[in-house]
């Protein structure tokens, strides 16, 4: 195929449209299989979304969860790197538009995950701090600590300053409470030892009936009485109305006045403009048959967060939104696009759940496997194991693994600075 973009190849070109766990696992599986790949992006890194809450609190720099996506893939032959953001797919032409001009295609597999649901609360939108980027990452530990500093000169309404709320019992709500009740404990009273930190409440709440809704009820009452010794106040059926700034609201009336409100309530999928609507489900899921090939089109597929499977009877609605099914349905889609080539039957996704982990603190977490349910100490040693192993390079997982040896002998953590200060426009 020919453009202007991308060097021509008599090889069927397969385009990539993002750099997640989906994207750079099949860009591996597709190695030397005989095809051009051609990889998209806005970044020109791969973020380990997973650890982006030890990022905003101060226990990790942002580049050691990230990693340049053309270090990944050094090397490859017949593969093609362009950081880019595309705009629409014109499905009759095979071909994208994006900000640096028209890039055709043989296969197209959209990879593009998530971003944040808000459920249309607008206010919310605007106002409350997410956490699915490195960019987002950084500016809730500039606010954190921007906050920090106005509470001393602004002694007479402080407490707002000293509130932390999160949205959201899932992982990511319970890992970041919990973080927070370590800088709190730990490392905040060493650096503002003029404020009485025993006034700042850290509270969680969750719109459902329990925490980490998607693990077993074992991980969710672990969880739970963990982040209560911990001194988080968990609001469980507690669901956030509003948020204008200075204050949430709760589905009961309640308020909580804070300037540190982080949203991990929810996520949704982000389709590509040019995908027929009928293809989009109502969270904004690309719909897919058991090949991940989107309905309606034969050679368009999608893989991870944006992807829904309806037709697994173990999952009627939708696999989970986590990186061991992008990674898993990546694996089975370069073993079909392997098997078109060599006319051969197609093999239906079928998700293998290796199980769920969560962190709660220092020492604490739970681990959820098929054959075997734990909690404490030996979970978190496996939910470190976990991530280190999975964290792309082997610098990141040494810097990780010193940053966490320091941190745990110490107590401390050391990066706290406010490098690009955080202004809500």
């Amino acid at each position: 195929m020919e453009d202007t973009l991308i060097p021509s190849s008599k090889l069927k070109r397969i385009v990539i449209i993002g750099g997640g766990f989906g994207g750079i696992n099949l860009v591996k599986k597709l190695h030397n299989k005989g095809f051009q790949i051609v990889l998209l992006d806005r970044n020109n890194y791969h973020t380990f979304q997973p650890l982006l809450y030890q990022v905003a609190t101060g226990g990790l720099e942002p580049d050691s969860i990230a990693y340049p996506l053309r270090k990944i893939f050094q090397g490859y032959k017949d593969f093609i790197f362009r950081m880019a953001n595309v705009e629409e797919v014109s499905t009759q032409n095979n071909s994208l538009i994006t900000n640096i001009g028209t890039i055709t295609y043989d296969y197209l597999v959209l990879a593009m995950g998530s971003t944040n649901n808000f459920f249309g609360m607008k206010s919310v939108a605007d106002n409350a701090m997410p956490m699915k980027s490195l960019t987002q990452a950084l500016d809730l530990r500039s606010l954190i600590l921007q906050n920090m500093e106005l509470s001393l000169v602004q002694n007479s309404d402080n407490q707002k300053y000293l509130n932390f709320v999160i949205a959201g019992g899932g992982p990511t709500g319970v890992e970041t409470a919990g973080a927070l009740c370590e800088l709190k404990r730990h490392v905040l009273p060493n650096d503002y030892p003029e404020l009485n930190f025993s006034r700042a409440r850290i509270i969680l709440a969750e719109a459902g009936p329990t925490l980490l809704a998607g693990m077993s009820p074992f991980a969710s009452q672990k969880a739970l009485e963990g982040l209560n010794t911990m001194g988080v106040e968990v609001l469980l059926n507690s669901a956030v109305k509003d948020y204008d700034g200075e204050k949430v609201t709760l589905n009961d009336g309640r308020t909580i006045y804070t300037s540190n409100f982080i949203w991990s309530a929810g996520v949704k999928g982000e389709p590509i403009n040019g995908i027929n609507p009928k293809s989009v489900a109502g969270n904004q899921r690309i719909l897919v048959d058991n090949y991940n090939r989107v309905e309606g089109y034969d050679n368009i597929y999608a893989i991870g967060d944006i992807a829904l499977i309806s037709g697994d009877v173990k999952y009627p609605r939708g696999h989970p939104m986590v990186a061991q099914v992008a990674i898993q349905q990546a694996a089975n889609l370069a073993k079909n696009f392997v098997a078109v080539t060599k006319s051969k039957d197609l093999t239906v996704f079928r998700y293998k759940n290796l199980g769920s982990l969560a962190t709660i603190g220092r020492n604490k977490a739970v681990a959820d496997f098929s054959f075997i349910k734990l909690k404490g100490f030996i979970a978190w040693l496996v939910w470190m194991a976990v991530h280190l192993m999975t964290i792309v390079g082997f610098r990141n997982r040494v810097i990780v693994f010193i940053n966490w040896l320091w941190s745990y002998i110490s107590y401390d953590r050391a990066i706290r600075l406010i490098i690009r200060p955080f202004k809500n426009n």
